[in-house]
């Protein structure tokens, strides 16, 4: 924990309060050390620009939680537009 707070800028605190929050929950070591994956660390960074920025840490973590939650649905948008084949255009009857 202390090595990802040092790469973060954070207290080790800081850490333990977004596991409260429940915005990430590391893995623990057989040692019982806590690690903490690539995507855990960029949502702390996250967190820690909000928190910079005034926003309640609790606010903080919701916001991530949400952007996090936009950011799959363009994605799963953005797949399902393009594996959608395209209309042909349909021709007119012609006059009788």
């Amino acid at each position: 924990m202390g090595r990802a707070a040092e790469m973060l800028g954070v207290t080790p605190a800081f850490l333990r309060a977004l596991g409260t929050a429940k915005l990430i929950e590391p893995r623990r070591s057989d040692g019982g050390h806590r690690r903490f994956s690539r995507y855990q660390l960029r949502l702390a960074a996250r967190a820690r620009e909000l928190v910079d920025q005034g926003t309640p840490l609790e606010a903080a973590c919701r916001i991530i939680v949400l952007e996090d939650q936009l950011a799959e649905a363009l994605h799963i948008n953005a797949q399902l537009q393009q594996n959608r084949a395209p209309q042909p255009m349909e021709e007119p009857d012609p006059p009788r």
